[in-house]
């Protein structure tokens, strides 16, 4: 028994990030009540004032480029407008539970709108706002009702770090993407995303398994050129999001956009769980 005692003790010792791993488990439902309350919200206040509600002050909206949605709402009318509806299905948060996001599809007017993406940060009082929240012009496809239970991205099976270190190497991570995109953007993607990774911005449904990944990554230009602006990680290290710039050619013209990320670390490195193109005429504020 003391031997196994003294085992375990000098194996925490040795791997004090395993350790803290352990200890941290941050629970994705905190996120969906999250988005669920913005929901209602957008139904009861409208959107200008439910989006003022639930973004942090520095968030950022695309229209067309990246803005702070507080600057941009606060200039909208006050009327509520026809309803926007929307209902999250996919989640992940991080071991700390500060940062997280949600997907889902959504409506306007009762009609198909695409499906959102937000990213929500813990608050110092314990509440929850976004930091991005925009979405692509895909098809709901065979996307389960309003009020389906939301499935979950598996906790980060990587070491801790602090968040810092965390977006010193996913920059490094987007770097390597960028380069490999610039001749060959199927290629960088497939060496850069997890096996369960999500991939939207066509019209299409969004890509929730390898082979529609693959029809997904087909559908985008051969070549692109991609430039980060900004994003964030989690106090515990363990995921990030990002932001940025994309171009590329669309036949013989030059089209733009920009792109949303998450990265997730795992016990092989940092791995793209997410990414989102939405290409400037498509992007939604």
């Amino acid at each position: 028994m003391r031997a196994s005692s003294l085992s375990l003790a000098l194996l925490l010792i040795a791997t004090p990030a395993m350790a803290a791993t352990a200890t941290m488990t941050g629970d994705p439902a905190a996120v969906v009540a999250a988005e669920r309350a913005f929901a209602a919200d957008g139904l009861a206040m409208g959107i200008k004032a439910s989006f003022l509600k639930h973004s942090a002050p520095d968030a950022i909206v695309f229209a067309p480029g990246p803005v702070k949605a507080h600057d941009l709402y606060a200039q909208r009318p006050d009327q509520k407008g026809p309803p926007l509806v929307w209902w999250p299905l996919w989640a992940g948060i991080a071991r700390s539970g500060d940062l997280g996001f949600t997907t889902g599809p959504a409506t306007y007017d009762g009609r198909e709108s695409g499906w959102y993406f937000t990213v929500w940060a813990k608050q110092p009082d314990g509440g929850w706002k976004w930091l991005y929240d925009g979405g692509a012009a895909s098809a709901h496809g065979k996307a389960p009702p309003q009020g389906s239970q939301p499935t979950y991205l598996p906790a980060s099976s990587g070491p801790s770090a602090t968040a810092d270190q965390a977006m010193s190497e996913v920059r490094a991570a987007e770097a390597a993407l960028a380069a490999g995109a610039a001749s060959d953007a199927k290629g960088a993607y497939l060496a850069a995303l997890s096996p369960d990774a999500r991939v939207a911005g066509s019209p299409a449904a969004p890509a929730t398994t390898q082979a529609a990944v693959l029809v997904e990554l087909s559908s985008r230009a051969p070549q692109i050129q991609f430039s980060t602006l900004g994003g964030g990680a989690s106090s515990a290290g363990d995921l990030a999001w990002t932001y940025g710039d994309a171009a590329w050619t669309q036949g013989e013209k030059p089209a733009r956009g920009h792109y949303v990320r998450i990265w997730q670390s795992r016990a092989e490195g940092w791995r793209l769980v997410f990414d989102q193109i939405l290409p400037v005429a498509q992007a939604k504020s």
